[in-house]
């Protein structure tokens, strides 16, 4: 999994058959150098004229190069570390990284080469999990829910439960019984990211330490939740860059303490808004991605979700950095039986629908 806040590439080994989780195996992360993120940065922007999928303009298609063999790097450094061997390994899921998403449009795109993935490596993959659902109508996005509502139902804990991942953008998973509802709640690191590395030169405020020092300014918390994005109803997702331009302005006189708590403070509070929009508020939340290891971003959730637990994904035993890519590892198994992918109340698809492309080496 390379997801939308383009830090690297994380490898997880699951042992499903696309329905329970029998067990979890390691994990590892590529990382991506400083250079690879400039040109997945370059390739994300070229990306928003593009009209068709399959296009590959030059600097989307060196960035397609780098993410194919990122991740077969990734993979062979896994299977040795491990001991591991191709032939032991099933399928891979290969998510791909995401450039555009735009299912008003019937518009996704992932770039990843799923065929050369599989004749490198040697092992069939699953890959282009969203392209079915987005063009069926669907939202394309969340596609972890399914997986969540496993891990949730392993649990025993009282329902409802929200699992909240916060990656660039945050997304939710609510689990109540069978009952399955999610979508993106708005920005998660993205814009964080965006302004530290824009004013400071850093990547990422780390363990929210930034915004720890600053004071958030409410006023401004409520004129940015005024975005329509928050009164439509679940489901419903977002590119990277969504709010990029409705975020900018707001913060260009601030200090960077103030800014990023600011910043920090808008993810929170987007979270919050989902609220309304569930059958029931949630009695515990549980969180992973990245904003999982921001402390500041944990208190602020626990104050505007409220009286709702608000647990760290490792406080519960799953894998606050290797979801995501546990996920896509299930997702892959449930491509080939033929199983549901999404539903309509998870990216808003007309139906069940299964996903993905198999490559085989």
């Amino acid at each position: 999994m390379s997801g939308t806040s383009q830090d690297g590439v994380d490898v997880a080994l699951i042992d499903t058959d696309g329905e329970t989780i029998a067990r979890f195996g390691p994990t590892a992360c590529r990382p991506y150098t400083q250079p690879e993120r400039t040109l997945l940065r370059r390739a994300t922007a070229a990306a928003a004229t593009l009209t068709d999928r399959s296009a590959r303009p030059r600097i989307v298609a060196e960035a397609e190069a780098l993410v194919t063999g990122a991740h077969g790097e990734a993979v062979e450094a896994f299977l040795t570390a491990n001991g591991i061997g191709a032939g032991e390994v099933a399928v891979i899921g290969f998510h791909g990284q995401t450039l555009l998403h735009r299912p008003d449009r019937r518009l996704t795109v992932q770039i990843g080469d799923g065929s050369a993935l599989a004749r490198r490596l040697g092992i069939p993959v699953v890959y282009d999990f969203r392209g079915a659902d987005v063009a069926a109508g669907g939202q394309g996005a969340p596609l972890a829910p399914l997986f969540h509502r496993a891990l949730v139902r392993q649990l025993g804990v009282e329902p409802p439960v929200a699992a909240l991942n916060i990656g660039g953008v945050a997304n939710i998973t609510y689990v109540d019984g069978d009952e399955v509802i999610a979508c993106d709640t708005g920005p998660g690191n993205a814009l964080i990211d965006d302004f530290l590395r824009l004013r400071t030169g850093r990547p990422l405020d780390t363990d929210g330490q930034m915004a720890a020092r600053g004071r958030v300014d409410e006023a401004a918390i409520g004129r940015l939740l005024a975005h329509p994005f928050f009164a439509a109803p679940p489901p419903k997702s977002l590119d990277r860059n969504d709010f990029r331009g409705w975020a900018g302005g707001t913060l260009e006189a601030r200090s960077v303490a103030d800014g990023a708590a600011t910043l920090t403070a808008f993810t929170a509070a987007a979270v919050a808004r989902v609220l309304p929009h569930l059958p029931r508020a949630p009695r515990t939340w549980i969180v992973s991605g990245g904003g999982a290891r921001n402390p500041t971003l944990l208190r602020m959730l626990s104050e505007r979700l409220a009286p709702a637990r608000v647990e760290s994904a490792h406080d519960v035993g799953w894998s606050v950095d290797s979801l995501e890519a546990q996920a896509f590892a299930y997702l892959a198994v449930r491509s080939l039986r033929g199983l549901p992918i999404s539903l309509p109340t998870t990216t808003g698809a007309p139906r069940p629908l299964t996903g993905g492309v198999l490559a085989t080496p």
